[in-house]
């Protein structure tokens, strides 16, 4: 249906507005006031999937509102399809938006909640039922069409404004966290029909979460944003294998990503190996040639290892040496919390395939070993930048 693109677009807020922000923030301050958003370049296919991920006032909402024409833009250009859209009400933009809040109408059956933008855009009455009929059809709300919203749960709710949003054949629909109300089993429902749905109408997607599984599951590329700047755009797979910066590494995935001060070595044969505490592991092929290409020198880094990656080790073993301080059983698996070289970092072990270790042995106290590959690891810069890139 359409197109959307951001050129260098971005939001600058009165200083007045600083405190707004939050004294944890670490946004630009110039002369002109406070940068919400700063030099966002983006471009989204027609029908594509977009999530804006990050942690609360990165200025994802910010940039939604943007394109959305509910923030004036500061500077830069927003185009949908092939039109400026700049200076052109939210009305005339031909988007529909889905709110964290459902902003249902409360004395209106869902039906006529469903059917309120379409009668303002005057749509013939046969073309509104036959509209309202099939969004239902598809959210599975049939059965409401004749409740109020109090009437129905939280989930009833969300796929009732949900329909409201999708009865207007938008080109683009734009969601701002719209699962963060719900509880972790209706969260998780409605992500799923939220893929269903995907599937079933020719929009294109731009979707706001500061959950990271939701962007993982959703986007069919995902835009990790700090502090009001892009810090990686790419498939969730390319973001998580693959992070550009120690925040992102740290921001996706869960458990989150154990970092270890390291020293990375060249070897007189120009191999490279790394060395955490004593404990020395050479790099895979693939990051050797990376780091080559780069001109990569021998530095102080920071090593990051995801705890799914971490090996149980023989304590007799060269690995390296923590302490458990929290053991939590997950059923088939345990999430060691685990004190080593002075940080706190998270071993995820499979129950069903314990090393030669008895699950007795993986108690508050106790020692172990553990290891990992050199394959697996990523390296950061003292300035946070991944050194294969």
């Amino acid at each position: 249906m359409a197109e959307v693109s951001l050129k260098n677009v971005e939001k600058v807020y009165p200083n007045t507005e600083k405190k707004k922000h939050g004294s944890k923030s670490n946004l630009k301050v110039t002369e002109e006031g406070v940068l919400a958003v700063q030099d966002f370049n983006l471009d989204i296919k027609d029908r594509e999937f977009i999530v804006l991920v990050g942690p609360s006032g990165c200025g994802k909402s910010t940039t939604l509102r943007m394109v959305a024409g509910l923030e004036e833009i500061s500077r830069g250009e927003i185009y949908i399809g092939d039109k400026l859209v700049n200076d052109i009400p939210p009305k005339d933009r031909d988007i529909a938006m889905v709110f964290q809040s459902y902003a249902l109408y409360p004395h209106m059956t869902v039906r006529g909640n469903m059917e309120f933008p379409l009668k303002l855009h005057k749509v013939p009455k046969e073309e509104i039922k036959k509209r309202v009929e099939q969004a239902a059809e598809i959210l599975g709300i049939t059965e409401y069409l004749d409740r109020k919203p109090k009437a129905l749960s939280g989930g009833q709710r969300q796929r009732v404004a949900i329909g409201r949003a999708i009865v207007r054949e938008p080109k683009v629909l734009l969601m701002d966290e719209p699962l963060s109300n719900l509880d972790a089993k209706l969260r998780n429902q409605m992500r799923a029909e939220i893929i269903k749905l995907r599937q079933r109408i020719n929009t294109t997607f731009i979707y706001v979460t500061h959950d990271q599984t939701e962007a993982m599951t959703l986007g069919d590329r995902i835009v990790v944003m700090k502090d009001g700047v892009i810090q990686q755009v790419g498939t969730p797979q390319e973001v998580f294998d693959h992070p550009r910066n120690q925040f992102v590494a740290g921001f996706i995935g869960v458990p989150q990503m154990n970092f270890y001060d390291a020293e990375l070595i060249r070897r007189p044969d120009g191999v490279y190996i790394v060395d955490v505490n004593g404990f020395r592991v050479e790099l895979s092929e693939e990051k050797q040639k990376n780091l080559r290409e780069q001109g990569v020198e021998p530095q102080q880094v920071t090593l990051g290892i995801r705890p799914e990656h971490v090996e149980l080790a023989p304590k007799q073993s060269a690995g390296l040496k923590g302490r458990i301080e929290v053991a939590e059983m997950m059923g088939s698996a345990v999430h060691l919390h685990v004190n080593a070289c002075g940080k706190e970092g998270i071993i995820i072990v499979q129950t069903v395939d314990l090393p030669g270790i008895e699950l007795s042995e993986l108690s508050i106290g106790n020692e172990i070993s553990f290891i990992f590959s050199g394959k697996l690891v990523h390296l950061f810069g003292k300035d946070g930048h991944n050194l294969e890139f």
